[in-house]
């Protein structure tokens, strides 16, 4: 499956289920036991309906809203404008939610009154002093919010971690294996004294944003952004498949090399970046008060971090422990060459290391 309509559908379920349980609450809250109150008139035709039936009529409303939104937000992410602020993307898709909200309790009426299960003032402009409406309005901004945070908090800590730190399954430090790539640009020094720090640094940030445009597709987290290096790591088998470490690499470098253009003219320079992969068991913890966040902890970052460190020496730009590569299928797609055994600094021990190049 394309891997874009993949990502919409995958967007698409988590905002249907999120919009229509959150509707359907928004059913319970509103009307369960309001017939028992005196002195209510404004919601008479409610009362009237069973309250598993207005339930499920919000429910429909929040698969509505759940479609339109998870449409917005892949429209907004995949064509909209990419360098936003958050805030300012957050008032934008606010603006066009409105809207839209209108939009779909417009159709709703029409259907229910067409239906003769409800009879509301549907007529243009209904709207403006509908008071349910207003409330349902408030309620949907607030909640599009927390689903936007939740999605914000997720992108940060990556898939699945968020959970798991909500739970609180990294309060004490766990035992998992992965996988680490240490991705440096290559004779950062020379450029940064070319451009100076402000084009250097804007420079940096067009390399990050073409590297997180490949992140998703190869199943890659980003654990840190260090200056002109980035950290990415994989669950071990999720790094394996597909060769996915290897291949996010590769494709990273088409990506800039397809703006070869761009970059020669803003900055006078293509960018290229060295990495170093290793893989293993490690140590992972939640650490941090004021700022938390995870951290990983043993050998196996700092060997990749050494090895990344061997590129310039070898004259090559991607590096991989031996350990590693024999767990991949590189097939006919890569090629693999040996350099020997080094001995990384800071280790007593020497490590096997292989030079990867792209076969296409």
């Amino acid at each position: 499956m394309n891997r874009s309509l993949s990502k919409f559908f995958n967007l698409l379920w988590k905002s249907l289920l999120f919009w229509s349980i959150a509707m359907g609450l928004f059913g319970v809250f509103r009307y369960y036991g309001i017939g028992d109150n005196d002195g209510i008139s404004s919601t008479a035709d409610f009362l009237q309906i069973p309250i598993s039936n207005i339930v499920l009529h919000h429910v429909f409303v929040g698969l509505s809203i759940g479609f339109l939104y998870a449409t917005i937000d892949f429209v907004f992410e995949k064509f909209g404008p990419k360098k936003l602020s958050l805030g300012l993307s957050l008032a934008i898709k606010t603006i066009i939610y409105f809207f839209l909200t209108i939009v779909v309790f417009t159709l709703v009426l029409e259907m229910f009154s067409a239906l003769g299960q409800i009879n509301i003032d549907n007529q243009i402009g209904w709207w403006r002093t509908n008071k349910t409406f207003w409330a349902i309005l408030l309620y949907v901004v607030l909640l599009s919010l927390v689903f936007a945070f939740i999605k914000i908090a997720i992108e940060k800590f990556g898939k699945g971690v968020f959970l798991k730190m909500l739970l609180g399954k990294y309060k004490n430090p766990k035992e998992e294996k992965r996988i680490f790539m240490f991705l440096d640009l290559k004779d950062s020094t020379t450029i940064a004294e070319q451009l100076g720090h402000f084009k250097y640094s804007q420079l940096i940030q067009d390399c990050f944003f073409d590297l997180n445009k490949v992140v998703p597709k190869y199943d890659a987290e980003i654990y840190q952004y260090v200056g002109d290096e980035a950290v990415l790591s994989w669950p071990y088998k999720k790094g394996l498949a597909n060769n996915n470490c290897v291949s996010l690499f590769f494709a990273f470098q088409q990506q800039k090399m397809a703006k070869a253009k761009y970059y020669s003219k803003k900055y006078g320079v293509v960018p290229e970046f060295k990495a170093g992969l290793h893989g293993g068991v490690l140590m992972v913890a939640e650490v941090g008060i004021v700022k938390k966040e995870l951290a990983y902890h043993g050998d196996v970052i700092n060997t990749s971090a050494r090895i990344q460190g061997e590129c310039n020496k070898h004259n090559v730009h991607l590096l991989i422990s031996e350990v590693l590569l024999k767990d991949l299928k590189i097939g006919s797609v890569f090629s693999s060459r040996s350099l020997g055994t080094v001995l990384l600094k800071g280790k007593h021990e020497e490590i096997r290391i292989h030079a990867l190049s792209n076969q296409i």
